[in-house]
């Protein structure tokens, strides 16, 4: 059987904007379950390009953030 993506394509834009929007966020859930990350590649062709400013990558991927307030302000 052959899986044509322009079906795949027709199927996406039959989609109501909500359950696009759903079906992103199911997405891009899954990608970061995977490892993925949200951190921009570095563009070595940008002008803003600043290798030396560059910190290692954590080894879990993460940004290293965290929560230092969980209560009431």
């Amino acid at each position: 059987m052959h899986h044509d993506p322009a079906d795949e394509s027709q199927e996406w834009f039959r989609l109501a904007p909500l359950d696009r929007w759903r079906a992103s966020m199911k997405l891009w859930t899954q990608y970061l379950a995977q490892g993925g990350s949200l951190d921009p590649e570095p563009d070595s062709q940008s002008p803003f390009d600043f290798p030396e400013l560059r910190g290692s990558r954590p080894v879990d991927g993460r940004t290293g953030l965290r929560v230092l307030r969980r209560g009431r302000v």
